[in-house]
């Protein structure tokens, strides 16, 4: 039986932003979980122990990190070296320099001739001797258009016809490898890559650089025991024949990552007769890493929002956790909420941020009596309009007298209760004249005159 520990998207030096500085170490807090959990996994490889070790991928936020993440990850797979376990390092996308000219920041290792470490940042094979026996692994590397085209190939092209391009190249270059396989011993399919059958998360908006989709089936040959793959952060099984999996990255980077469990898988070949029959099962291995909670409460229609807030805090496992605290409020209660005290209530996390929403406008039902077909006139419509408006009561005497006023007649004079007009200003207006009589005096250069 061989055994095997599979691992990706270490992304060590992240997510800095949901962490703190310790006074005693001078590193932020953040930096400090992703090295605790990438020992957790060497610490199982070597326990184990494990006879390979494969890396998905992505061990930095970019091809060039800082020289502390650097040799914290080198004192981490270094240990694995010195067990003699062979380890295979696999270039993802953010391992990458200027976006596709190798994996600058993984090819130290080949260059120093590090024992029992491969450096994948090119299509292909090699056979690996373990303790327990032989294995195969193809590296796949993140592949980029200029990876497999030239800039000319792509002119006059559009999207999807270099998209099937790049995938019949692929399928091609793949298939070569396929070819010199020896079938007597288990095959592997070490790739970074986006498949299509894939929950995507947090590694859209960290990507680096444009790769492209691949499809399962160019991956799941029969030829293969095992695919193992890295880039999504989400862990989950794509196919159970040959069995595909994402182990998902070892930390949360954001809050996108916060429900997902985070871990690596550990996958066993077990020899059975006949030609390249070998039994896969895996387990996957969750880790210790830092857990995310968001706490979202909606105070608008509470009498004590303050109460109801901590309640809300309180009700939560925030115990060393990184914190998003959302609240939606209205303007009038802001001066209810007392932020020391909320502060104090979160102080068992681990790190916290609070927002405050403001809810300025709070829906309300359409009316009937304004409903579309309705038929009432407009001292109707405000009428119903003033009746469910409770903070307008007090006003709707008022309003409604200036409504009358503003409307007047059908001829556009507007009269008081004594059928004179109502502009302010006392016109005289025989008693005896109708309305018709009225509307044309208005007419008249000097009334109009008077009028303004």
């Amino acid at each position: 039986m061989i055994k095997v520990l599979h691992l990706s998207d270490i992304h060590m030096g992240s997510g800095y932003v949901h962490g703190r500085l310790n006074p005693e170490t001078g590193l932020n807090t953040r930096f400090e979980d992703f090295v605790q959990t990438l020992s957790f996994c060497i610490d199982r490889a070597i326990n184990e122990p494990v006879d390979l070790v494969l890396f998905g991928g992505d061990a930095f936020p970019d091809a060039v990190p800082a020289p502390y993440l650097q040799q914290a990850f080198a004192k981490q797979f270094c240990r694995l070296s010195a067990a003699g376990i062979p380890t295979v390092l696999l270039v993802g996308n953010h391992d990458q320099h200027s976006q596709g000219a190798g994996g600058a920041s993984l090819s130290i290792y080949r260059s120093l001739g590090v024992p029992n470490v491969i450096v994948g940042d090119t299509l292909a094979t090699y056979r690996i001797e373990t303790t327990s026996g032989p294995l195969q692994v193809i590296t796949l590397p993140w592949l980029n258009r200029s990876t497999l085209m030239s800039k000319t190939e792509t002119d006059g092209l559009s999207m999807l016809e270099v998209s099937e391009v790049l995938l019949d190249r692929l399928r091609l270059a793949l298939e070569g490898e396929i070819r010199q396989l020896d079938p007597t011993i288990p095959h592997i399919l070490l790739g970074h890559l986006m498949a299509d059958a894939a929950t995507f998360g947090a590694e859209k908006f960290l990507a680096v650089g444009k790769g492209f989709t691949v499809p399962l089936n160019i991956l799941t040959r029969d030829c293969f025991n095992y695919v193992a793959l890295g880039h999504v952060h989400k862990h989950q099984i794509l196919c159970e024949n040959p069995l595909t999996i994402y182990p998902g990255s070892i930390e949360r980077v954001d809050f996108s990552e916060e429900k997902e469990p985070k871990g690596f898988v550990i996958v066993e070949f077990t020899p059975e007769p006949g030609e390249n029959q070998f039994k896969t099962s895996y387990e996957f291995c969750a880790v210790p890493a830092r857990s995310f909670c968001t706490i979202e409460t909606n105070l608008c229609d509470s009498t004590m929002p303050q109460d109801d807030l901590l309640m809300a805090i309180h009700r939560s496992e925030i115990q060393d956790a990184v914190v998003r605290l959302i609240y939606h409020l209205r303007p009038e209660q802001v001066e209810l909420i007392q932020d020391l005290g909320v502060r104090e209530a979160l102080s068992a996390a681990h790190s916290y941020t609070i927002q405050a929403d403001l809810v300025t406008k709070v829906a309300r039902s359409r009316l009937p009596e304004l409903g579309v077909g309705a038929t009432i006139t407009p001292i109707e419509a405000l009428q119903a309009y003033l009746t469910n408006r409770e903070d307008l009561r007090d006003l709707e005497l008022p309003i409604l007298e200036a409504a009358r006023a503003l409307m007047g007649d059908e001829q556009g004079v507007m009269f008081g209760s004594s059928g004179r007009p109502t502009f302010g200003i006392e016109v005289p207006v025989p008693e005896t004249e109708n309305r018709e009589a009225i509307a044309d005096s208005i007419e008249e250069p000097s009334v109009q005159l008077r009028l303004l």
